[in-house]
């Protein structure tokens, strides 16, 4: 498999979980906390997450398949809530697909914020759960390997910001983090742009076989 394409995977997982994006929110929800609470929290919010974007890995074609949806709408569709999600990280809100302000007012309770709203949805939103389905109903073994392989990666990758969190968001302050968010935006934009360009042109083939098929 193509090193690029691996990598490319990786990027576009890590770019919707957006882990540097969410330390303020982490650090915020947990100011008051222990170290040792911090941990806990930490550690369950990469756990409820990781479950949500596997089992969707694995159980995405079944959906697929029960609700007769083609490889090439879910492209568009998934990649037009990317797209949106890259938006409003670009112009440095929350995105709208993972929670509400009223919603995180009301779920800042104590034993279930590593859940929710850290675990769900502001890491495995319904962005990151299109993103990991697109790449799995296209691939094969070695691709699917990579798309769970870059799930992990990532949730690691996160785990250890966010017991660094008030370490790393001291130093990148919220200017840094949101120019951070914001290119992590740029990416994924990107990335959605070309996951609806990939769905366009793998309806345009099915229709121009299906008419020449008529013609002859």
């Amino acid at each position: 498999m193509d090193p690029g394409y691996a990598v490319a995977i990786f990027i576009a997982i890590f770019a919707i979980v957006d882990p540097i994006a969410n330390i303020s929110f982490f650090s915020t929800l947990t100011r008051d906390y222990s170290k040792k609470e911090k941990k806990h929290v930490a550690n369950k919010a990469i756990i409820s997450s990781s479950i949500i974007l596997i089992t969707f890995g694995l159980i995405g074609k079944y959906i697929f398949m029960i609700f007769s949806i083609t490889i090439p709408a879910f492209r568009i569709a998934g990649g037009l809530l990317l797209f949106r999600v890259a938006l409003s990280m670009l112009y440095g809100s929350t995105p709208g697909t993972k929670t509400t302000t009223r919603e995180k007012e009301e779920i800042l309770e104590r034993e279930m914020v590593g859940v929710i709203p850290l675990g769900i949805p502001m890491l495995s939103g319904p962005g990151a759960i299109s993103t990991v389905m697109i790449y799995i109903s296209g691939g094969g073994i070695m691709e699917n390997s990579v798309v769970f392989g870059s799930i992990i990666a990532t949730m690691a990758i996160t785990y250890i910001l966010f017991l660094n969190a008030d370490r790393v968001f001291n130093r990148l302050g919220k200017t840094g983090s949101l120019a951070i968010s914001r290119i992590m935006g740029l990416i994924l934009a990107t990335i959605a742009i070309q996951f609806i360009i990939n769905g366009v042109h793998d309806i345009a083939i099915d229709w121009g076989t299906e008419i020449q098929g008529l013609i002859t």
